[in-house]
């Protein structure tokens, strides 16, 4: 049984959700999420956080529940590399 959001396979709708949130935004600023704001979400990682156009935010998680900062990936020339995580209580960035 294929499951089904709103009539289209559930693939094709987050897709198309997410393509209308990041296609064609331009992204404004990229930081560090705060270690105050990882402690209030009671996480040990802070991930990089990148702000679009439209002043929404987008970070990566551990998992789809945000339990923690994750780590992005990103692929160019053939490489894969890591923009990395830090520890919610480091100085120098080392995790």
């Amino acid at each position: 049984m294929e499951y089904k959001i709103e009539g289209k396979p559930v693939e094709q709708y987050w897709t198309e959700l997410i393509a209308k949130h990041l296609v064609g935004k331009t992204i404004t600023k990229v930081e560090y999420i705060p270690r105050d704001e990882a402690e209030e979400n009671m996480w040990y990682n802070r991930p990089i956080a990148i702000l679009l156009d439209n002043k929404d935010w987008i970070f990566p998680t551990m998992d789809d529940e945000g339990n923690d900062g994750g780590a992005l990936n990103y692929y160019r020339a053939g490489k894969m590399d890591v923009f990395p995580v830090w520890g919610a209580g480091d100085e120098d960035g080392d995790s």
